[in-house]
């Protein structure tokens, strides 16, 4: 083969991409249809959300696009079909309404068919078809205008079952012949379904959606031979996917809809492809750069699910709309222009922003300008408020995300009362990598949130900052806070956080004794 030979074979081989109308007729189509998105995503192998990002301007590729192309395609035909015949609808109507009374005398007389001793069975048929009015064999199956499943032949125009033991829209009363009836007796009682039940509050109440979170754990150790290494890989390895499932499960019928895949200003976008974006999310890693004199013992404290913790947390609902002027509206929440005040604090607690090192204005998130304003006013008075310049907004509320973070949150508590290292590893999983992922990341196309991604963070940020507020508030030495979940402090810890794996507990990573012992006194003294 030749160079010029091989290059034709690759070009044969590109196939052209699937053209895809409009992201506003993809909607329209669908909804012309009266199909919803999870109707739609069942049948294209992918999520609802995943739809919803597709009807909002993002464009599937590879295999997917084809596909969706084809049921677009499929629905345009069928919409425009409809558009093109005015009163379709009355008519059929009007039709099943005309053929109903014909549909039950066809009925009748197969039922009794079906009582009398057999005969001839297509002899039969001919001869209904021949006495039906407009009775006819088709040359082709069609749908029955009762069952939809397909028909041989037509009443007055339209396809029918004539044998109602062929018909499914037929009660199993009427199509089989009652000597083959089971008896009563042989009929074994199916026993009731357990009553799955949910804390709400005070009360309980009955769980309204499955187990995804069990019923995945269980598949996996079903297909592994019950090999818990093998199965725990296979679900961290799917967690994504997984995770934006049960997303959507837990989103149906909420009062907020996700927008999935908003426009993002160019300030929430990277510079390069390795590159952060403009955002500060106050990440603290800090020192106490002196103790008191003596010895002290000093504990590394871990603190759990700190981003399972921080889902709970003011989002913005939908795109976020552009605002100049020093004021903070609560009912919003996105990003900030700000010039932050002075942190006169070092010596005793780590600084609301991090380690940050470059003075002047600098765009932070919602938990982190709320911290610094919560840290401004009365009790606390620790600074200054910050300054305003510009936002970037939406309409937001703490709690949407807030039965996926139960759902999460309620699996880990099983996992660790029972010691089911599987579930425990595959829920982490899913909560810190739907995190990490939800921005620009090309292994999680269904939700493009980097807005969500730094506000979540930064909300883990200043849970951990607020922990350490407490100690030194009960008179505890903080000696050292980094990243989202660990504090070093000297004191009795226990008095002000319980020891455990929940959420609300803390682990011990590590003791230590830092300082010297106190001087000796003066033989004189």
């Amino acid at each position: 083969m030749t160079d010029f030979d091989a290059i034709d074979a690759l070009l044969a081989s590109v196939q052209e991409e699937t053209a895809l109308p409009p992201a506003a007729e993809r909607r329209r189509l669908r909804e012309a249809l009266g199909l919803s998105r999870t109707q739609v995503a069942a049948v294209l192998g992918v999520s609802a959300s995943t739809v919803g990002g597709w009807e909002s301007g993002r464009e599937p590729s590879g295999e997917i696009r084809a596909k969706y192309g084809y049921f677009l395609d499929g629905a345009q035909a069928k919409v425009a079909a409809g558009e093109a015949t005015p009163g379709t609808r009355d008519a059929a109507e009007e039709v099943t309404s005309g053929t109903r009374d014909a549909a039950e005398e066809v009925t009748s007389r197969t039922r009794d068919a079906a009582e009398a001793p057999v005969v001839d069975t297509a002899q039969r048929r001919a001869a209904d078809v021949e006495e039906t009015a407009g009775g006819a064999t088709l040359a082709a199956p069609a749908p029955c205008v009762l069952c939809g499943a397909p028909a041989l032949h037509q009443v007055e125009g339209f396809p029918q079952h004539l044998d109602a033991a062929d018909c499914q829209a037929a009660t199993p009363a009427a199509t089989a012949p009652r000597e083959q009836a089971p008896p009563a007796a042989a009929v074994e009682p199916t026993a009731p379904a357990p009553t799955k039940l949910v804390p709400a509050g005070r009360r309980a109440k009955e769980a309204d959606s499955p187990d995804l979170i069990a019923r995945s754990v269980e598949a996996a150790l079903a297909a592994h031979g019950g090999d818990v290494e093998t199965a725990t890989a296979a679900l961290v390895k799917r967690a994504i996917p997984d995770a934006m499932a049960l997303l959507d499960e837990t989103r149906k019928g909420a009062r907020y809809q996700v927008i999935a895949h908003p426009p993002m200003p160019d300030i929430l976008r990277r510079k390069s492809a390795k590159g952060p974006d403009e955002i500060w999310e106050a990440r603290p890693n800090w020192t106490r750069p002196e103790l008191p004199a003596g010895r002290h013992e000093v504990t590394a404290l871990d603190v759990n699910g700190a981003y399972l913790s921080a889902l709970k947390t003011h989002l913005p609902i939908g795109a976020l709309e552009h605002s100049t002027g020093n004021v903070h509206d609560r009912r919003r929440a996105g990003v900030h222009l700000i010039t932050p005040p002075a942190w006169d604090l070092d010596h005793l607690l780590p600084n609301p922003l991090g380690n940050r090192e470059e003075a002047g204005a600098f765009w932070v998130t919602e938990p982190t300008l709320r911290l610094l304003l919560r840290l401004s006013s009365d009790p606390y008075g620790l600074c200054e408020p910050p300054v305003i310049h510009e936002s970037w907004t939406s309409g937001a509320t703490e709690g949407l995300l807030e039965k996926f973070r139960i759902a999460l949150k309620d699996a880990r508590d099983r996992a660790i009362t029972e010691d089911d290292s599987v579930t425990l590893e595959y829920v982490k999983a899913m909560y810190s990598k739907f995190v990490s992922t939800m921005g620009e990341s090309n292994y999680n196309r269904e939700l493009y949130r980097s807005d969500w991604m730094h506000l979540i963070r930064s909300q883990a940020f200043a849970n951990l900052w607020m922990k350490a507020y407490k100690c030194f508030d009960e008179g505890l030495v903080v000696v050292r806070a980094m990243g989202t979940d660990e504090l070093h402090v000297a004191g009795d810890w226990r008095q002000l956080f319980a020891e455990g794996r929940a959420v609300t507990e803390v682990k011990v990573k590590d003791v230590y004794t830092l300082g010297d012992d106190e001087p000796d006194p003066p033989a004189d003294a």
